[in-house]
């Protein structure tokens, strides 16, 4: 069915192809793209959309993360590993049944992971995009999760006000004058709403943690990923709603998330 990795000739000549075109991992995507594709033709033309600038995620359909294969369809936000540690610390605080939200959940890749290894929660998300949320929804119904489409909580039923344990969110938060500097993969190829953040990338985040003690349970948290240099500011703004927050940090993952805690009394 697929294209045969002994054909060494075949190899060298895509790993050629896509160095050419200055793709950093070229014997890693070669060895990809041939796995996927069934036909020669296929391959000629994923090739060829790689060498274009098209996202490797988008041209094979999935991306891994957490050792899971997440389905990405074209301009929806390609899941990035930094967030296997948002994921992880998300993990640690759920319990049994559980209700879990993942807010601007893009391809539902953080919900979609999290009920996979705690299969009796309740998963809830949202997203604005309604090609994220279609992507979400074939990523989630797996885990009896559900998708809504709709700004932030907008969307989500109003049963869950109040109730929510743990909510995740991976809002957008690049500043507005940095998506310019932006990799071409995700500034041509990422929708700008999964990107833009506002002014200093915070402004997405800001209503995210507004709207969070109604919908949090006593108890629930608020995990936000964010950068090292906004850290403070997504701290403070945790804390000024009430939230007992901190921030967590992964060298390894270079990525930093917030937490926050909604009071128990």
């Amino acid at each position: 069915m697929n294209v045969d990795l002994s054909k060494d000739t075949l190899f060298s000549t895509v790993v050629f192809r896509l160095r050419s075109a200055g793709c950093v991992y070229a014997e890693e995507e070669t060895r990809l793209l041939m796995d996927e594709a069934e036909t020669p033709a296929q391959l000629d033309a994923m090739i060829n959309q790689r060498m274009a600038g098209y996202p490797l995620e988008h041209i094979v359909g999935w991306a891994e993360l957490c050792g899971f294969r997440i389905e990405v369809d074209p301009d929806v936000f390609v899941p990035r590993r930094r967030t296997e540690f948002l994921v992880a610390q998300a993990a640690n605080i759920i319990r049994p049944g559980d209700i879990v939200v993942d807010l601007c959940c893009g391809s539902g890749a953080a919900g979609a992971i999290l009920a996979a290894s705690h299969e009796d929660i309740q998963l809830y998300a949202s997203d604005i995009d309604p090609k994220a949320v279609q992507c979400a929804r074939r990523n989630i119904d797996a885990f009896g999760g559900h998708a809504y489409q709709g700004d932030l909580y907008e969307p989500l039923p109003e049963t869950l006000r109040g109730s929510v344990n743990v909510l995740v969110a991976n809002a957008p938060y690049v500043p507005t004058d940095a998506i310019g500097l932006l990799p071409a993969e995700a500034r041509l190829h990422e929708d700008r709403i999964a990107l833009d953040g506002g002014k200093d990338g915070l402004d997405i985040q800001r209503r995210v943690a507004a709207g969070a003690p109604n919908w949090l349970a006593p108890g629930g948290y608020l995990l936000v990923e964010t950068s090292d240099r906004q850290a403070p500011l997504s701290l403070a703004t945790f804390t000024e709603i009430g939230l007992l927050s901190r921030v967590v940090s992964s060298s390894e993952l270079e990525s930093t998330v917030v937490m926050g805690m909604k009071p128990k009394t």
